[in-house]
Order: C-alpha cells, then sequence, then structure tokens
C-alpha cells in the first residue's frame, strides 16, 4: 500500500534547541497535527482524537532550513478507531532523496461532542477499500471532471 503525502513543513529557527536540531517535541506535534488531519479526512468526521502513539524514535537530526514531507497510510479500522502508519521524511531538494526522520503507529477515535466514542460509518471503510484496490490510495484529489488519485 502507498504512502500518502499528507503536509511539508520547513524547519524553522525557532524549531530549533541547543544543541542546533529540531526539538524532539515539535517533530511529535507536527506527525500528530498531520495524522489528526488525515483520519479526519478518512473518517469524514472532524471529531478524531489521539488515543495512541507508538514509540517513537529520532533516526536523523533535523537543521534549520530542511524541508520535511509527512506520510501517512491506513493499516486498520476499528469500530471507533483508525489505527495510521506515520513517517517524517527529510527531503533534499537537489537530489530529491528522502532520509527518514521518525515513524509511528498511531490510533485515533471518533468521538462525539461530550467525548464519547462513535462508530466510523461502514460507508467509510468500504470507500476505503475500493479506493486503495482502484488507486493504491486512500484519499482522492478534486478535479474539474469528478475525483482523481493524481
Amino acid at each position: 500500500m502507498e504512502m500518502e503525502l499528507i503536509t511539508t513543513y520547513i524547519c524553522k529557527d525557532f524549531d530549533i534547541g541547543i544543541h542546533n536540531n529540531m526539538f524532539g517535541g515539535k517533530l511529535m506535534s507536527l506527525i500528530d497535527d498531520a495524522a489528526g488531519s488525515f483520519a479526519s479526512q478518512i473518517c469524514d468526521s472532524p471529531n478524531m482524537v489521539t488515543i495512541k502513539v507508538d514509540e517513537l524514535v529520532f533516526k536523523k537530526a533535523v537543521k534549520s532550513g530542511a524541508i520535511l514531507k509527512v506520510y501517512g497510510k491506513v493499516l486498520r479500522f476499528g469500530n471507533s478507531s483508525i489505527e495510521l502508519y506515520m513517517e517524517i521524511r527529510k527531503h533534499n531538494v537537489y537530489t530529491g532523496n528522502q532520509d527518514l526522520v521518525t515513524h509511528t503507529n498511531m490510533t485515533f477515535v471518533r468521538i462525539d461532542e461530550e467525548g464519547k466514542s462513535l462508530p466510523i460509518a461502514d460507508y467509510v471503510k468500504k470507500r476505503h477499500a475500493l479506493r486503495m484496490e482502484k488507486y493504491g490510495k486512500a484519499l482522492l484529489l478534486p478535479t474539474e471532471e469528478g475525483f482523481s488519485a493524481e
């Protein structure tokens, strides 16, 4: 299953700690924000909350000016939850190469206004399966003719 680009981010001077590397907490926030928005898009719900983040290991240092790309893919659906695999990669604009900075599995739950879990609709799960079968991607981009996987 192909990873989907969710967002990009340029590391700025204020993201840097005393060792001249991006704060780990900033990377955690970036991956959580991206995963949350990805879960919301897939599940057609703005009410998705993080309930679990597996281990995050920082494999590469990130310096000011680095371009980061956040990718994700759906691993599985539960009744009210979705599990995602997420990666942050450092992108080299000169070569196009990308180095893995960190990765993790994350679980989100759909909730109502009072914070109680709600089931993820069956049509969401079926739509996801059909898109993966046809395009290898969970999200489709709007075009003038409808939607496209490109």
